[in-house]
């Protein structure tokens, strides 16, 4: 969860705390407080599917949690090769907490490139769950073992499990019809039930998933199930795990309420169904399939009953292009993309400014530049989205913190889209968008009021005494122009992006005219309503760390590692980063010195630096991967010391 309130349970990530034994038969249950576990194989073992099912089972046993997908690019990456590995790393508590963790307690490697691509990651004494079956000489010379890691002692200092998974699953399944092949591919239900068997994981909502998966395939679901039984049956009754253990359900760390696990994405899509109902408009969607935005045209398209319509279009540019005709003609619409597409789409997204009319533009980021790498997570789309069009075309900005808060910027910026008549920026990443936590169901009457006024009638009354429509006839508090629906008797005006006149809508190439009209929209998205940035400051501290988006988490676990070891830091996070909150300034001259960490070579601290003049220094990663918390709190402490 998101909540700044610190556990003293909480170590350092991937450590175990709190031991206690109880009998339970013949073998010990261990009672710990949190661990952190990796599975990992290749893209075609089901690894993503693994992790799903078990961080929806430790979602509904009542569990924080945290999860972080890694998977290569490619539909089908190469078998058995380091590129190829695709992994899953899930942390859970009994307590609060914010992010998969550093370094596993537990890896599930299901063949030699899956261990040695992760292997370096884990601390001394963590256990190793390892398929032999896959150790063949050709499958470990293809990743660089000249023998077994499995024998040749490189693996002392870890917990080594052998396991043969794939002859036990064939096994399992052996009264079943099925090719050898076939049985195989449920390797992954197996190690899930083991795991489940380890960690005291229910197991109903997987048999009932499966059969609901597989529901026009009998057969399949049957044997799937069988294999996810045979695996708990292995840990229950072989003598090489002789113990299982537990982490208690987090009862303190959320709020009362109806929780349930939730990614970004779907949260965003969740947010967005919910904005549209808000306002009392048809939601459009129009977009390009891409890595890592593609959930959401998914998820949108479910929901043709909410009033939802999809577009999935030729390319980045019909996409937009359809979602402003949306706009125009009165829809709350939205385009979803990633850091190339925001490159195709920003002629258009200069149209919308000139149009004035309300427009969510959805980017969930990437590892760039050019096609990048598009599974991993990255925060370098900031000036993009800040001043990725010609002219002046100031667009409003806002980010997520976590997955679950995807839901609420959502709305957030539909709201702001609605109330200035503004294209908005959403700008979410691949990390938040992939990974996933606990979401608690907000009430209806939580929700904020969307609700919009269209323009019904001439607004403008000549020297003459004529009554006439004005499009670009502002609203005094906000500025916004008034949004008239097509087909509305007397309201017909002026649609383009040549330069409009003030008031009337009309072409113009006045210079007078241009430099007002540049300069109200720039007043227009200035005078946004953003609340004022809290500062968490217990301390009274000298060194403020600032942040936006997705670094939430490992920010907030550095800074709670570093004040239970005595330090005093303060910590604030942006949400709102176009335009900034009006107190801005004024926090950042509280302190000394300010320390921004990003996933990008700086690029907030340049906009830090440029407007308040403050020497703000930089953190910066960008690696594909989010920040650890152990890295982040020696960066902060050498800064605190400096």
């Amino acid at each position: 969860m998101t909540s700044q309130v610190s556990s003293p349970a909480e170590q350092a990530d991937g450590t175990v705390v709190g031991e206690q034994r109880t009998a339970a038969g013949t073998k010990d249950v261990r009672r710990i407080d949190r661990v952190i576990i990796r599975f990992a194989g290749d893209s075609g073992d089901g690894m993503q599917l693994t992790g799903d099912r078990f961080t929806s089972e430790t979602a509904s046993f009542g569990n924080d949690l945290s999860t972080l997908p890694n998977f290569p690019a490619e539909i089908r990456a190469p078998a058995g090769t380091l590129p190829g590995v695709s992994s899953f790393q899930l942390h859970f508590a009994d307590h609060d907490i914010l992010t998969p963790g550093d370094a596993p307690n537990v890896l599930v490697a299901m063949n030699p490139a899956a261990l040695k691509a992760n292997v370096g990651d884990l601390p001394r004494g963590a256990e190793i769950i390892v398929n032999t079956d896959e150790f063949t000489k050709r499958a470990m010379q293809k990743v660089g073992y000249a023998a077994s890691p499995l024998e040749d002692g490189s693996l002392d200092g870890f917990h080594v499990h052998p396991v043969p998974l794939t002859t036990l699953t064939v096994e399992a399944l052996k009264e079943f019809d099925l090719t050898r092949k076939e049985a195989e591919r449920s390797k992954n239900m197996f190690a899930l039930g083991l795991l489940s068997w380890m960690y005291h994981r229910p197991t109903e909502g997987t048999e009932t998933f499966l059969r609901s998966k597989f529901a026009k395939k009998p057969d399949i679901a049957a044997a799937n199930i069988a294999a996810f039984r045979a695996g708990w049956n292995f840990g229950e009754t072989t003598e090489d795990f002789a113990v299982s253990y537990e982490v208690a359900p987090a009862a303190t760390a959320f709020p009362p309420g109806v929780y349930r696990n939730i990614s970004g994405n779907l949260a965003l899509s969740y947010g967005l169904v919910a904005a549209s109902r808000q306002a009392d408009l048809p939601l459009f969607l129009g977009s390009y399939p891409i890595t890592p935005a593609s959930d959401i045209l998914h998820e949108l398209s479910k929901h043709k009953n909410f009033g939802v319509r999809t577009f999935q279009a030729e390319d980045e540019i019909a996409g937009i292009g359809a979602a402003l005709g949306a706009a125009f003609g009165g829809s709350l619409a939205v385009t979803t993309t990633s850091g190339p597409g925001v490159a195709l789409k920003s002629e258009t997204i200069g149209l919308a400014v000139s149009l004035e009319l309300p427009l969510l533009v959805v980017d969930i980021q990437r590892g760039g530049p050019s096609t990048g790498l598009p599974t991993k997570t990255e925060q370098a789309d900031l000036l993009q989205a800040m001043y990725g069009r010609n002219g002046e075309a100031p667009v409003p900005v806002v980010a997520p913190r976590t997955p679950a808060d995807c839901f609420d910027a959502a709305l957030e910026a539909a709201r702001i889209a609605l109330a200035y008549r503004t294209p908005v920026f959403l700008l979410s990443d691949g990390y938040l968008a992939n990974g996933s936590e606990p979401w608690r169901i907000p009430e209806l009457q939580e929700l904020p009021d969307l609700a919009v006024r269209f323009a019904q009638g001439p607004n403008h009354t000549t020297e003459d005494g004529t009554e006439v429509f004005w499009p670009y006839k502002r609203d005094p508090h906000t500025l916004a122009r008034p949004w008239a629906i097509p087909g509305t008797p007397g309201l017909e005006h002026r649609i383009g992006g040549i330069e409009k006149q003030d008031g009337t809508g009309n072409i113009s190439y006045d210079p007078a005219n241009h430099d007002f009209m540049v300069r109200t929209r720039q007043a227009k998205i200035d005078g946004i309503d953003v609340p004022d940035l809290q500062a968490d400051d217990p301390d009274g501290a000298r060194t403020l760390v600032l942040g936006w988006g997705s670094t939430y988490g490992p920010i907030t676990a550095a800074v709670r590692r570093l004040r239970r070891a005595g330090e005093a830091v303060a910590q604030a996070h942006l949400r709102h980063l176009n335009p900034f909150p009006p107190n801005l300034g004024e926090v950042l001259t509280r302190y000394e010195r300010v320390v921004i960490p990003e996933m990008n070579l700086g690029q907030l601290a340049t906009l830090i630096r440029a407007k308040y003049l403050v020497d703000a220094r930089s953190y910066n990663q960008v690696n594909g991967m989010p920040f650890k918390a152990e890295q982040l709190a020696a960066a902060l402490k050498e800064a605190i010391d400096d």
